[in-house]
């Protein structure tokens, strides 16, 4: 049963005025003066108000409606996760209401609120880092929520996918075991699964006394990101004799530019992603990657997200699906 969020009339109680008058506020501010409006924001504010979208009926019972909180809409990942939502969401009878949000925290905050506002039964985060505004929201809504692709961070309420930082420590551990000395980490789109990665990668570094180096860039990923990243790496650091990647597509790119500058991989440099897209597992030599269960965890998550719907209690507030490490022919 979904718990009674903030209403109208409770924000015109707190600042004594009309229901219609808070109403009016909250449509087109300019309508009343600028004390009664700061206060009815901050009110709202402090209650976690969320605007309802959907007819009342909606309020009082089930949607059948799953928000999905995606950061990317080109990114494979989230494809693939979302595939692995409707494994569970279909046969349910439940439709996904998706919401792209570009990476930013605040624009995850606008997204969030605006699906609440549908009465979804239960929404699924692909980020585990929230503005406060955000956790109140999710407090306030009274309905479950699963954070996905993260195990490192605490979660909300409850989490299913790997942990970033041990994948990269046991494949930038691999890559040093097998004589690289000058390994490089190639950083895009710096959200918290990029930085963990680093962390990883720093720490595999530091424990054998070797000098971490990152490369960073705010662009979004994607192959010509990673050719560029590659160029600039053999122009500045020519000693570089391994990249770890942050995921598949700047890693394809970089061994692109070095097919294309004639530089051998990984005979000269070695080269590995993150999360073992098709592109890489299919190309000669096969990219070495961390392959991570995208479908799996999608569909996990929905499965807990649809039982918590039914009033089943959480069991296992993390859920860790692991990674595994894939060689190829780039290492």
């Amino acid at each position: 049963m979904k718990k009674k969020r903030p209403t109208l009339q409770d924000i015109a109680d707190r600042v004594g005025a009309t229901k219609m008058t808070v109403s009016r506020c909250l449509r087109d501010p300019q309508t009343v003066s600028e004390g009664l409006r700061e206060r009815i924001f901050s009110v709202a504010e402090e209650l976690g108000y969320i605007p309802n979208r959907a007819p009342d009926i909606l309020s009082k019972a089930t949607s059948r409606a799953i928000g999905v909180m995606v950061p990317s809409l080109t990114n494979q990942v989230f494809a693939d996760v979302i595939k692995g939502i409707e494994v569970a969401t279909e046969p349910a009878g439940y439709h996904l209401m998706l919401s792209h949000y570009g990476y930013s925290p605040e624009l995850e905050e606008r997204s969030l609120a605006s699906l609440l506002s549908y009465n979804v039964d239960g929404v699924i985060l692909s980020d585990s880092l929230h503005t406060p505004r955000t956790c109140r929201m999710l407090e306030t809504a009274g309905i479950p929520s699963v954070e996905i692709m993260d195990t490192h961070l605490a979660p909300f309420h409850q989490a299913v996918g790997y942990d970033n930082v041990a994948a990269a420590h046991v494949m930038v551990s691999e890559m040093i075991r097998r004589g690289r000395r000058h390994i490089v980490y190639l950083a895009v789109r710096l959200d918290e699964r990029t930085r963990q990665r680093e962390q990883g990668y720093s720490q595999a570094m530091n424990e054998h006394g070797l000098t971490p180096l990152t490369l960073y860039t705010s662009m979004r990923s994607s192959y010509s990101v990673g050719a560029a990243q590659m160029a600039e790496l053999l122009a500045e650091h020519p000693d570089t004799d391994a990249l770890f990647c942050t995921n598949d597509d700047v890693a394809v790119g970089a061994y692109f530019e070095c097919l294309r500058r004639g530089v051998a991989v990984p005979e000269r440099v070695a080269i590995a992603g993150f999360h073992g897209h098709d592109v890489g597992q299919v190309m000669a030599p096969r990219l070495a990657s961390v392959l991570t269960p995208r479908e799996a965890i999608g569909e996990t998550a929905a499965r807990e997200l649809l039982a918590r719907i039914q009033g089943t209690p959480i069991t296992q507030r993390v859920i860790d699906l692991g990674f595994h490490i894939e060689i190829g022919g780039t290492l």
